[in-house]
């Protein structure tokens, strides 16, 4: 999930900030920006929440582009 990454360098977080948000390894939010795993159902709505987005969103093919 590509969102997750770039939604959340945007943020200013790293990879291990949003994993102890999420009660997670950090090498589970790895897994899920390299797309070789994703998220549970469960944990989709908390990834929106800290991430400033919708569950939606997080599945959008490319990075949203800022206006301007």
């Amino acid at each position: 999930m590509k969102q997750i990454q770039a939604r959340r360098t945007q943020m200013g977080m790293t990879q291990a900030d949003l994993a102890g948000a999420l009660g997670v390894d950090p090498s589970t939010v790895a897994k899920w920006e390299a797309e070789k795993s994703y998220p549970r159902a469960d944990l989709l709505p908390k990834i929106a929440r800290l991430l400033g987005c919708t569950i939606d969103e997080l599945y959008a093919d490319e990075p949203e582009k800022e206006a301007g």
